[in-house]
């Protein structure tokens, strides 16, 4: 797995669903913040242009952390959050997806990086 490729992917009810540009042969990141650690997500960062949501923007509720710098969102009817929206360190406008919430992507076969966000 090397370079973009396009991939789809969502919520766990399907009511949120969404195109995405993404390496997946770069490193994903395995974060250990509260919210991370605990919904166990695997993150890839892409910026915004590379990420279309198809379905269920209405169905989508927010909520931020910390420093509120990424707009966690969630399908209101299953509590799957599948992706989430922010500002890079450049202040461009990211994405990050998770992983887990594409299809037909084997998560054993990734390039999990730990990142220590509970001590930041």
């Amino acid at each position: 797995m090397s370079a973009s490729e396009t991939h789809t992917g969502g919520c766990h009810c399907g009511k949120v669903r969404y195109r995405v540009d993404i390496d997946l042969g770069a490193p994903v990141i395995s974060c250990n913040c509260s919210m991370c650690g605990r919904s166990g997500t695997l993150l890839s960062f892409v910026p915004a242009a590379q990420f279309q949501l198809l379905s269920g923007d209405d169905l989508l509720t927010e909520y931020q952390f910390n420093k509120h710098v990424i707009h966690h969102l969630f399908c209101r009817v299953c509590g799957i959050k599948s992706f989430a929206r922010g500002i890079d360190r450049t202040g461009g406008a990211t994405v990050a997806v998770n992983t887990r919430c594409l299809d037909g992507v084997d998560v054993a076969r990734l390039n999990v990086t730990a990142f220590d966000g509970k001590s930041r």
